[in-house]
């Protein structure tokens, strides 16, 4: 069985907020028309929005409004981390 290949959006980027460090993905697969969009801290949290966009600027316009409202403590919060278990 094939692995999907992964489409990354050009409008994925790093960006600095409140002096801490963000990567937002925004990706989909090949052959799927949705975008999925991902934002991981400098500590390497990861932050993944259920609702999939129609298009890539969708989600880059979403996580731009999220920050604007919220600031870095919308990737920060406790309730929001699901912690894995450490070997």
């Amino acid at each position: 069985m094939q692995h999907p290949n992964i489409v990354n959006s050009g409008l994925s980027q790093r960006i600095t907020v409140e002096g801490h460090e963000l990567i937002i993905e925004i990706y989909r697969l090949e052959r799927e028309p949705k975008w999925s969009l991902e934002v991981v801290d400098e500590d390497g949290t990861s932050t993944v929005w259920n609702d999939l966009f129609d298009t890539d600027q969708e989600a880059l316009d979403q996580v731009m409004k999220t920050i604007e409202e919220e600031g870095f403590s919308a990737f920060r919060e406790a309730g929001n981390v699901v912690t894995f278990p450490k070997k």
